[in-house]
């Protein structure tokens, strides 16, 4: 269920380049689908595609909104692009093979820092898809966050969302971070944190849950509201629609148009059962998934990831300039918010 990306602009590749952009989506297509079943807009209709990281938990608001009709309802026929990773998916539209992109935020700001000319404008995610566990071996030693301070965690690689957001968290709690040892796992951590070969790790679900019941405990659970305004100050800014630039003002009637249905979609999200929200997924998203564990995930996380409006929360989108800058993946000052997020098309 999970996905890790790299923010580090070196990690990423470099400067966005429209004609590099274009031959990386080309060869995308084998490791995509795009949903477009749903209610069918009636009347004059707007063809749109929007591309975004296939992390279960990112698209649900998506498909929440397409399936119910609500994109259908502002006249809006919405192709979603599903592509491996939101890297991908911002280079989709940069390169002009989509309209929209819906990415984490710090992928959009390492966009922008890297010279992609877009907007933000409309959130649908607004805390990230990790958790810090600690091994079950260790489960009594390490109760807090400065207790890791001696100890080794689990990153799925150094420049990673995981371990700049892990930076953060020590920075925001005091703790020394030149006093733990992060080791490069790659994205398959448990196991590695199920057997002690490290003393923690950063997670997603399920993992979580399965570390706990074998005896582990969760340190912090940053997919908690509570936590991430405990451990955090807030909100973190996560998953969110982009376009770009220079389309942006012949565009702002549609992306209102977009932002309401998807404002619907989060609202429904955060109400229906969760059966109903699985049922909305493609199949092909399901597939090999334990649906009844999924369902209890959505349960558990759904008031708390999704937001209640697509409003974009500027302190939460300051925390991950700071964490980025925190572990130097952005340099200070090379992302003006004022010019990345654009409120006019919720608050218009």
């Amino acid at each position: 269920m999970g996905c890790c990306e790299a923010t580090n602009p070196n990690l990423i590749g470099g400067t966005f380049d429209r004609r590099a952009a274009l031959k990386g989506i080309l060869g995308l297509f084998g490791v995509m689908f795009v949903s477009s079943c749903g209610p069918k807009p009636s009347g004059e209709t707007t063809k749109v595609r929007l591309a975004f990281c296939g992390q279960l938990l990112c698209v649900v608001p998506y498909e929440v909104a397409r399936a119910r009709g609500h994109f259908a309802g502002k006249g809006l026929d919405v192709e979603l692009v599903y592509t491996r990773g939101g890297n991908a998916a911002m280079q989709a539209l940069v390169g002009g093979a989509v309209d929209y992109a819906g990415t984490s935020f710090d992928v959009a700001l390492q966009a922008v820092a890297n010279g992609a000319a877009i907007r933000r404008f409309a959130s649908t995610g607004r805390l990230p898809l990790f958790a810090l566990a600690v091994a079950p071996q260790r489960a009594n030693a390490i109760k807090t966050v400065k207790n890791l301070e001696g100890t080794t965690i689990g990153i799925s690689g150094l420049g990673n969302a995981d371990h700049a957001l892990l930076l953060y968290l020590l920075d925001q709690a005091g703790a020394d971070a030149s006093a733990v040892r992060f080791a490069t796992i790659g994205t398959n951590l448990f196991d590695a944190l199920r057997i002690g070969q490290v003393d923690a790790a950063m997670v997603q679900e399920p993992a979580l849950s399965l570390i706990v019941d074998a005896g582990g405990r969760e340190l912090v659970n940053f997919m908690e509201i509570e936590d991430s305004r405990l451990h955090l100050g807030g909100p973190y800014e996560f998953m969110g629609v982009a376009v770009r630039s220079a389309e942006r003002d012949k565009r702002l009637p549609e992306m209102r148009r977009l932002a309401q249905a998807l404002a619907q979609g989060l609202a429904d999200t955060r109400t229906i059962s969760a059966a109903a929200i699985i049922a909305a997924l493609p199949n092909a998203l399901l597939a090999g998934s334990d649906v009844a564990q999924l369902e209890k995930i959505i349960d558990r996380y759904r008031l708390s990831l999704y937001p209640e409006n697509v409003t974009i929360d500027r302190d939460a989108a300051q925390r991950v300039v700071k964490a980025q800058e925190i572990a130097h993946l952005l340099k200070t000052g090379a992302v003006d918010l004022n010019t990345l997020l654009d409120t006019a098309a919720v608050e218009g």
